[in-house]
């Protein structure tokens, strides 16, 4: 048989019958899709406008500004305004400031949260008990937690009393050197107790097979840390790392309440510089400054993302 006449008969072959209903069932399936579609993006359309206009927008204009000579004079200047920015002393020592802080004080409170979240997880008593004595300073209005600095470590405060009863010199704790360590005791003391609900929330989704197995082949306590719980816990301290970075940079309504516009030079942030150039209308200078610290926080959350999707990949399902 030749070539075209098996063609031939392929050809006059009748075509087989679709299924009935098939089109009907596809057209449902594709109306069921478009009516998911539309539904989400009735629900994400409020959230999407709001972060638009409450966040998005001013930034652009925020940006918009850091490149101008000023409001009445709109001429594009590109980077004078980020360099002369750099070069304000203010500046310098409000950046420098910022960052000791958050070095000293972020490292601490994922550590010291993380090794609060284990030792609650072992079988102590009172531990319903030190949770809420932990959780407790959320509760406590910023005022209040000022009021009680005030009166810990002001000059003739109840620190230097105690300090005097053991003969040893008063310190003016907020305008020496000394100064950060106050600040970095308060912010542990206000974010330990979150930081650590949330490690112990991670801790109990630990494969409880892993730890087992472990135990059966007799590995080591640090063992277990480091090569199971640790590289579990990975994305929880990425997420209190970038929550502790974003509270340190909050830590400025503390500081502002316990010592004003301009305080001791230890304790001048970038808050301080942009709430003072603030209130001088000196937008050009506020704004390159805000554009060059969301460029460093973006840097810095994209460099702890890469980490813990190196240290973390291998245990993410």
């Amino acid at each position: 048989m030749s070539m075209k006449t098996v063609k031939e008969k392929k050809a006059k072959a009748p075509a087989e019958p679709r299924k009935k209903g098939a089109g009907r069932v596809r057209r449902e399936r594709s109306g069921d899709r478009i009516q998911d579609t539309m539904r989400s993006v009735a629900f994400l359309t409020p959230s999407v406008l709001g972060v638009a206009v409450f966040f998005i927008l001013p930034f652009l204009v925020v940006v918009y500004y850091s490149v101008i000579r000023s409001p009445m004079n709109p001429e594009f200047v590109f980077l004078d305004n980020f360099i002369a920015v750099l070069k304000n002393s203010s500046f310098r020592t409000a950046a420098r400031n910022t960052a000791m802080f958050s070095v000293v004080a972020v490292p601490l409170a994922v550590v010291l949260s993380l090794s609060l979240a284990l030792m609650l997880e072992c079988r102590i008593p009172c531990k319903s008990l030190l949770r809420t004595f932990f959780l407790s300073p959320m509760m406590v209005p910023v005022a209040s937690v000022v009021l009680i600095w005030q009166v810990v470590f002001h000059y003739r405060g109840t620190l230097n009393v105690i300090l005097s009863n053991l003969q040893v010199d008063p310190i003016d704790w907020l305008n020496s050197p000394r100064c950060l360590l106050v600040i970095v005791v308060l912010f542990l003391w206000k974010n330990l107790g979150y930081n650590m609900i949330l490690f112990m929330a991670a801790l109990n989704n630990i494969p409880k097979e892993l730890l087992e197995v472990a135990d059966v082949e007799g590995a080591s306590a640090a063992h277990k840390f480091f090569n199971i719980k640790l590289r579990y816990l990975s994305p929880t301290v990425l997420f209190v790392a970038i929550l502790s970075i974003i509270n340190s940079f909050k830590v400025f309504r503390e500081i502002y309440l316990l010592t004003g516009d301009y305080p001791y030079d230890g304790l001048y942030m970038m808050q301080h510089f942009m709430n003072n150039t603030f209130n001088n209308l000196d937008y050009q200078k506020m704004s390159s400054a805000a554009v060059l610290m969301a460029l460093v926080m973006v840097a810095l959350i994209a460099l702890l993302f890469k980490v813990e999707d190196i240290f973390g990949k291998d245990v993410e399902g």
